[in-house]
């Protein structure tokens, strides 16, 4: 009775679930990469299908002009540019996380798989985005989806790196860690497609005339976003960093200033 006991103990210990144990920071990369790729490949794919002019219309509606017949399929066109544009710069801020990761855990995993599963719903944004009537209250909703889905996939993308700061020694290279040399544009980084898909979400909601100018408006700007956000946060450190040494130049001075005084200066 004992012997099955001291089995029966062994085996609960070897299938308990911690989450803080570590997973192949490999595998987690190269399945996520997979899922980026295919769903890259569905964008172009549903673009292929439906948005391609017949060549017979071609000839008779726009007389042989093929310029002149894509130019109707604009809107959807537009809106593929732009869902694989957000694909890109998320695989993008997924493959500078894992730069910084030195070991993966299995809640990051587990939040790997949930960011990963919002970014299988692109091309279903890219679709409900393209297919219904402009400034219709169907569009106006399908944009929302878009934003929600948008934001879900990457605040679990934000949600990695807070959880890797909790056992920061273990699991991030020194330079992403707190006070590490890129720490604050680590976190500028993951947080800037959640709070501008956010933003976006509640300016469709009051502003509901111009929520496809807003949507599109939001997927051109987040590229430029990335590229004057290294340059705003190095100044940004500079600035602190330079009061924050003029301030301990000037207690150095005070306390130079008092060294030098008298015992009766002082008491005076």
């Amino acid at each position: 009775g004992q012997r099955d006991e001291e089995e029966e103990h062994r085996s609960l210990e070897n299938f308990t679930f911690y989450l803080s144990e570590p997973l192949s920071k490999e595998r987690v990369e190269a399945f996520s990469d997979g899922v980026y790729a295919i769903v890259a490949t569905l964008l172009i794919l549903d673009i292929c299908e439906d948005n391609v002019p017949d060549p017979r219309e071609v000839e008779e509606k726009f007389h042989g002009s093929l310029l002149e017949a894509l130019s109707e399929f604009g809107p959807n066109y537009l809106a593929y540019f732009g869902s694989f544009v957000t694909i890109g710069l998320l695989w993008f801020v997924h493959h500078s996380l894992f730069l910084y990761v030195t070991k993966a855990t299995r809640l990051m995993g587990v939040l790997n798989i949930l960011s990963l599963a919002f970014i299988g719903g692109l091309p279903l944004a890219y679709q409900l985005t393209s297919e219904f009537a402009e400034k219709s209250h169907n569009e106006i909703e399908a944009i929302q989806v878009s934003c929600v889905i948008t934001f879900f996939a990457s605040i679990f993308q934000f949600a990695i790196w807070t959880t890797a700061l909790f056992h920061e020694r273990e699991t991030l290279h020194p330079f992403a860690r707190y006070g590490g040399k890129d720490h604050a544009f680590m976190f500028a980084k993951l947080a800037l497609y959640p709070c501008v898909s956010l933003g976006a979400f509640f300016l469709t909601c009051l502003l509901s005339e111009f929520s496809t100018a807003i949507f599109h408006l939001m997927q051109i700007v987040i590229p430029f976003a990335f590229l004057a956000l290294r340059i705003c946060v190095r100044i940004s450190l500079t600035v602190i960093k330079s009061v924050m040494s003029l301030s301990r130049q000037k207690v150095v001075l005070l306390e130079e200033e008092e060294a030098c005084l008298s015992p009766t200066e002082m008491l005076s």
